[in-house]
């Protein structure tokens, strides 16, 4: 038996190691991997025991959610996904999640599940039976039944067979059911927390953090530095938060701001158009723009339907030069509409644009287009002002003796003036024609 030294079992018994404890409440995005990989590398850095996350989304993209079980995979400390508190859940990325984690472990009365890539489902259309593997009778179509007219194309099929490769592949690495990862692909299908400790999805099922760590203590688990066993009863928890880059990163890609940055932006550039010297609308216009390219840039949008917004903005605003008397703000509120509605994909949770700002956006659209055509028809109606024909209408008032040629005043102008006849200072005179920028008069006749 090795003898340990009393000062250092002293140490051992003060220092009892930490467990590193941080939340995740929403959709998994790209501040969601920054937070985790950071905390991640930080817990490396300071020696930590055990990394415990606590998940409750309802899925997100597909690129945060690689990145983070890349860094998972990758971590020489345990990683603990604990689905919780009770009423949580782990859809879509968050089933991933879980089954890269070292130890997946559950809250009563949460779930899991519905991991398909929902961006290829056919909507209204029931999801088709996966036969069994090795079943040929049940690939071949009933010949009773009618034929399905619609053929899932390469795209959908090379995205669900990669989920279903990427899932197994993590099953089979933490010795879970590969089989209902699979279903959970394909079928959608979803668990209880009772039922995925059954089917040997999850680990264990646990009230909250303390009796998480007493369930953990003496499990093993293996990691990049080889297998480990937990000693977990006398962690210390410190729980983190994001900090300030991290938060002001998940401001940004929230689809709803990131629209509004981007509305900001084009009708700040429109108005200093409108207006040039302004500035204020201009410099506030092109930081907002640049803003909302960035979170574009990070999240999944369809050009297509950024073109139309692009679109619909310009059509209304051209309405107040052309004078369509409606056509133009009509098409482009049109474009505008859906335009957002396209932009950011729907299916995928926690990334839509909130269809309630999309008809705030289009009402203010609209009334805009609205004004602009209210205020075109009004301004046809009102008299010309200006021009040849209404300058004809008005008198002209010497200023000055002269015989032939001289100065007269015409709305409050100075006019050279020609007359067929002397006239005197103050006479009041006749505007007959106008050549260049001579006025024509005569004495008006009584």
């Amino acid at each position: 038996m090795a003898f340990v030294p009393r000062a250092v079992a002293v140490s051992l018994t003060r220092n009892p190691g930490k467990a590193v404890v941080l939340d995740i409440r929403d959709a998994i995005g790209p501040a969601t991997s920054r937070f985790f990989i950071q905390t991640l590398q930080s817990a490396q850095q300071r020696g930590v025991t055990l990394v415990i996350m606590e998940l409750d989304t309802p899925g997100g993209l597909d690129t945060s959610m690689r990145e983070m079980i890349q860094a998972m995979l990758a971590s020489p400390i345990p990683v603990v996904i604990f689905v919780a508190p009770s009423g949580a859940r782990a859809a879509s990325a968050g089933t991933y999640l879980l089954y890269a984690s070292h130890i997946a472990a559950m809250a009563p009365a949460t779930n899991l599940g519905a991991a398909t890539p929902v961006q290829m489902m056919d909507i209204g259309r029931p999801p088709a039976e996966t036969p069994a593997a090795g079943n040929e009778a049940a690939k071949q179509p009933h010949p009773a039944a009618p034929a399905d007219t619609h053929e899932p194309d390469t795209h959908e099929r090379k995205a669900v067979n990669d989920a279903v490769a990427y899932i197994r592949s993590l099953a089979e690495l933490r010795g879970r059911n590969a089989d209902w990862a699979e279903s959970a692909v394909r079928q959608a299908a979803s668990l209880s927390a009772t039922q995925a400790l059954d089917q040997h999805v999850i680990d264990l099922i646990a009230n909250d953090i303390p009796d998480l760590l007493v369930q953990l203590d003496g499990r093993k688990v293996t990691t990049t530095n080889g297998e480990l066993k937990l000693a977990t009863q006398h962690l210390v928890v410190e729980r983190v938060t994001a900090d300030w880059r991290t938060q002001l990163l998940a401001v940004l890609t929230n689809p709803n701001v990131a629209y509004l940055l981007m509305l900001i932006g084009i009708y700040g550039l429109l108005l200093e158009g409108y207006n040039p010297g302004a500035v204020l609308p201009g410099v506030a216009g092109a930081i907002c723009l640049l803003l909302a390219l960035y979170s574009f840039q990070i999240l999944s949008v369809n050009f297509a339907g950024l073109a139309l917004i692009l679109l619909g903005v310009v059509l209304i605003a051209a309405e107040g030069f052309i004078g369509s008397f409606g056509a133009l703000g009509v098409g482009g509120l049109v474009a505008f509409v859906a335009g957002s509605i396209m932009l950011l994909d729907p299916s995928v949770p926690g990334f839509a644009i909130a269809r309630p700002l999309i008809g705030a956006m289009g009402f203010i659209g609209g009334l805009v287009a609205l004004g602009i055509v209210s205020y075109a028809v009004r301004a046809r109606s009102r008299p010309v002002v200006t021009g040849v024909d209404q300058l004809l209408k008005e008198t002209a008032v010497a200023i000055e003796d002269f015989e032939h040629a001289g100065l007269v005043r015409v709305r409050g102008e100075l006019w050279q003036a020609v007359t067929p006849e002397p006239v005197k200072s103050g006479d009041t005179l006749r505007i007959v024609r106008i050549e260049g920028l001579t006025l024509m008069i005569e004495r008006p006749r009584t």
